[in-house]
């Protein structure tokens, strides 16, 4: 008997890092995506393909599972958040001997890392938005043993003052909790199929994010065409649409013209399936990222 709380905490945390992982996947096969890697192609990216993207997120499963069994319903703490921080610049190690040096999963293991280490925090359970809040607290707190260098995200943060990956989980993934999730289960209720449902909650997102992929590789003038762009699928009626099907792709072929891809958007459409995904654990569809979860 004293082995059954112990089996019931590693089995969640093995049910929160498949779930994390399949989420990855089912973002990076997600089609079309304008500028982004999936299933027709690489999209703007001559080091990415399909096939590699996958081999990463299943390179992150132990790196969730090991930030879900540390964070196990422990309070947020610098202690907690400098855990976390080694085991996700651990899984970063993983992930790029996985793919030979390509960065492909670097801000979704801080998104997805944080919200998984939130779940956790919770015992498994709790509202997307009470996980969303406690990653928030998590976040904000400071991490010493962080390495002092400069990535490209941050360099477009300070280039173009903007705010990044850290300030939207900071602030409790406001894009997440206040376009994608809501537009996700919208366009659900207005009969769109979960593909189409998915690119309307990328859409949602791409409407408003700074995205310091698109900034570091197309700067400010992406940035719009972006933003614009996602607006104009939504305006025709979203992906389901013939007209939202038009405006889908004139943005792709827009965004590969310039070169950009809305790689943090991509990012934060994995983590919206994670929340999506801890509000309806029993829901079953056609998607993978929503089968039944095993009792823990």
């Amino acid at each position: 008997m004293k082995l059954l709380p112990q089996i019931q905490v590693a089995g969640g945390a093995e049910w929160l890092a498949r779930t994390a992982t399949q989420c990855l996947i089912d973002e990076a096969r997600l089609s079309p995506k304008p500028g982004l890697v999936d299933s027709r192609g690489n999209g703007a990216h001559h080091d990415l393909t399909l096939a590699l993207m996958e081999r990463s997120a299943h390179s992150l499963t132990p790196t969730f599972q090991a930030l879900a069994l540390q964070s196990w319903q422990r309070p947020a703490d610098i202690a907690l958040r400098q855990t976390i921080g080694r085991l996700g610049r651990e899984g970063e190690k993983q992930m790029m001997a996985a793919t030979d040096g390509v960065n492909t999963h670097r801000g979704a293991i801080w998104a997805l890392g944080m919200l998984v280490s939130a779940v956790a925090m919770h015992g498994g359970v709790g509202s997307a938005q009470q996980v969303a809040n406690t990653a928030g607290e998590l976040a904000t707190l400071p991490d010493d043993a962080a390495p002092k260098v400069f990535s490209k995200g941050l360099r477009a943060t300070r280039r173009y003052r903007v705010p990044g990956a850290r300030e939207e989980a900071q602030q409790a993934f406001p894009h997440i909790m206040q376009r994608a999730l809501p537009q996700l289960r919208l366009s659900r209720l207005s009969g769109s199929s979960e593909t189409h449902a998915r690119l309307d909650a990328l859409m949602a997102i791409m409407t408003s994010l700074t995205d310091t992929c698109v900034l570091s590789r197309a700067g400010l003038e992406g940035l719009d065409v972006m933003q614009h762009g996602a607006r104009a699928v939504l305006s025709a009626g979203g992906s389901a649409h013939p007209a939202g099907q038009r405006a889908l792709a004139a943005l792709d072929r827009q965004m590969l013209a310039l070169n950009a891809s809305p790689g943090g958007a991509a990012d934060l459409l994995a983590a919206t399936l994670f929340l999506d995904r801890i509000e309806s654990p029993y829901t079953q569809s056609n998607s993978s990222c929503r089968t039944k979860r095993t009792a823990f």
